[in-house]
């Protein structure tokens, strides 16, 4: 069977996620409901349509729109829910205040059999030629931001919301001309709809005094033009940048790190007049990929690069804007944005600089006492070639916790290890340390001698000694020995390399560890902490955990093969990646045809009866399974030149 490109690759016959789209009809084809759906099936899900307006509108101009009648929106919820359930929801064009009602009464019993299908608004009110997409067609705008919908029947009931700097504003009855206030409106948003945010500040005009009286009075083609034509930085913004405002509130099965997050996420401006339906495009991304099972910030995060792409790639078809092209799923790293972590301190000197105090936004951000989460080393101060890189691969990785099985291991011929011994306190560097207030307390938690994981626990001169001791067997034989969580240890006896999680980025000195010399490896979780750790150029990522594992405690549930294979395609030219999590012998050769180059392994060897051996067949494996990709890639490379 063919694939629907016409060649030789079979087709998918895995049920695609259902997803649905709320929203208005383009008749122009760019935005909308025309929008969602092409975006929906290029990102591998099937779309399913409920109208609430039909529009008349090209790329210049919208001249009528109608909504529907209250029983045919009802009749479209019904009609699909009794057949076509989604596996997420994304809600757009609204008509009026009655329909906003009649949806959040709907969502509110959906919600009750269906608690876990997300559901995103895009609040759209102004069509992308910059006429007012209201029942009555009003044109003057501030007269639209007059009547705006409120959108508080939402409340609780939404996993986010998308509005542009000009809906923000309208939103929050708030002024959002300074990067500042932009991100204060959108933690009220969040806080009033009960919600996640993704405040997009892609629409901002530079030069503009009063984003919000101006940017979008005008049409997007002199946007365009104003942009060229200023090349500096305006009220906190950079020209260069599209750059977004995440704030995260409670995201479900994300890890304890980043679910209440708030993040700054930064990509290269495509400056193109063709834009025409890009919010609508990316909040229909964002849904087709939450119903693919990733979680909300790595669907923002693959819909962010989604639209870049689309838009490097949109070509005019008629006399105004264009609408974004349909590019498939963004595999080129360089499309993704950058993500930074907030820091309260540029919060609050924003604020200080351009915010009244008095400002009930203000204090709203001012009182926010989990603001601060911030990495102790941001990605710009490592030096720009990264961390060390690895000569080779890693192979079969084994990640074990004590030393009588280490130096079998490297006695056996093993190159490269993890000792991932098991403690509470990472910071313990001395036997002084033992005898301080966090060694007190480490001690006063451990009075049982054990972990969670119910391993022996070791603290202060004890787990120096064991780890002085692992290093220097690693030295002995010539291994590339990496010490998990204990960086201060690793750097004080020269170890090979450090792991670190994506918790300890935030307590970790990485520039002191680059300046010793250490090679660092990273775990990520999703595509979200894969970025966060590309951004420092490790010299590999660990990718996990594939399968239910019973070794340590996960916040997350298993990504599986599907989610790994997305995971090399963005990042397997640029680093070693290692799966990791429940990879044994029974699901090895399913793990080697995602294309991932290494694994790490724990209970397949740590538990086994005879770990050298259990080693060996693993390694075995892993190589025959490689050598016989090559051959069938040698062979299919014949069979084409024959």
């Amino acid at each position: 069977m063919l694939g629907i490109h016409g060649d030789n690759v079979p087709m998918n016959t895995e049920r695609p996620a259902s997803v649905w789209t709320i929203a208005g009809s383009d008749s122009g084809g760019g935005a909308g409901i025309q929008a969602d759906l092409a975006t929906i099936q290029d990102l591998g899900c099937h779309g399913c349509s409920v109208v609430t307006t039909v529009t008349a509108q090209s790329s210049v101009a919208v001249t009528l729109v109608e909504p529907v009648s209250a029983a045919m929106l009802m009749a479209q919820l019904t009609t699909l829910l009794s057949d076509l359930p989604p596996k997420a929801i994304k809600i757009g064009l609204l008509a009026d205040q009655t329909q906003v009602a009649l949806l959040a009464d709907w969502i509110a019993s959906f919600k009750i059999h269906y608690p876990f299908v997300p559901v995103i608004v895009d609040p759209v009110m102004v069509a992308s030629c910059g006429d007012a997409l209201a029942v009555d067609n009003c044109q003057d705008i501030k007269s639209a931001a007059k009547s705006a919908l409120d959108f508080k029947p939402f409340k609780g009931l939404i996993e986010l919301i998308t509005p542009n700097v000009l809906e923000l504003g309208r939103l929050t009855h708030s002024d959002v001309s300074t990067k500042a206030q932009f991100a204060a409106a959108a933690l009220a948003l969040s806080q009033s709809l009960d919600c996640s945010v993704l405040a997009k500040g892609g629409d901002v005009s530079f030069g503009c005094t009063d984003i919000l009286d101006d940017t979008h009075a005008q049409t997007h083609a002199s946007t365009y033009a104003q942009t060229q034509a200023n090349a500096h930085k305006s009220n906190g913004w950079d020209l260069e940048l599209a750059e977004d405002y995440l704030v995260c509130r409670q995201v479900r099965a994300s890890s304890k790190l980043h679910q209440n997050g708030r993040f700054w996420l930064a990509s290269q401006r495509v400056n193109t007049r063709h834009n025409h339906g890009s919010g609508c495009t990316l909040s229909s991304a964002i849904a087709a990929v939450l119903a693919q099972g990733f979680v909300l910030q790595d669907a923002v995060v693959v819909a962010k690069a989604y639209v870049s792409q689309g838009l490097s790639a949109a070509i005019g078809l008629g006399q105004g804007p264009g609408p974004l092209a349909r590019t498939g799923w963004p595999n080129d790293v360089s499309r993704y944005a950058k993500i930074n972590l907030c820091d309260s301190h540029f919060i609050s000197h924003q604020l200080n600089q351009h915010l009244d105090v008095g400002n009930d936004l203000v204090a709203t951000v001012l009182s926010a006492t989990d603001l601060v989460r911030i990495a102790s080393t941001q990605p710009q101060n490592i030096l720009s070639h990264g961390f060390k890189v690895l000569d080779a691969d890693l192979g079969v990785y084994p990640v074990v916790s004590d030393l009588t099985m280490l130096e079998s291991l490297l006695a056996a011929g093993v190159k490269t290890l993890q000792l991932r011994i098991k403690t509470d306190i990472s910071e313990l560097t001395t036997a002084g340390l033992a005898k301080s207030d966090l060694g007190k307390s480490a001690l006063s938690r451990c009075e049982s001698g054990k972990s969670k994981s119910g391993e022996p626990e070791l603290i202060g001169s004890e787990l120096e000694a064991q780890i002085q001791t692992a290093i220097a067997l690693g030295k002995h034989f010539n291994a590339q020995l990496f010490i998990n969580d204990h960086w201060q240890l690793a750097i004080k006896y020269h170890a090979f390399g450090v792991h670190l999680g994506q918790e300890d980025l935030a307590v970790t000195d990485l520039a002191a560890i680059q300046a010793a010399g250490l090679a660092l490896g990273i775990s990520s979780h999703s595509y979200f902490e894969l970025l966060l750790a590309h951004q420092y150029s490790p010299s590999y990522i660990a990718l996990g955990h594939i399968f239910p594992t019973t070794t340590k405690q996960m916040p997350s549930a298993p990504q599986g093969l599907a989610k790994l294979k997305h995971y090399v395609a963005l990042l397997q030219d640029h680093y070693p990646l290692v799966a990791i999590g429940g990879i044994d012998l029974d699901n090895l050769a399913k793990v080697k045809t995602t294309g991932v180059g290494n694994i790490a392994v724990v209970r397949a060897i740590t538990k086994a009866k005879d770990p050298l051996a259990a080693f060996a067949e693993l390694s075995q494996a892993w190589e025959q399974r490689s050598l016989s990709e090559e051959l069938a890639v040698k062979h299919e490379l014949d069979a084409k030149h024959e």
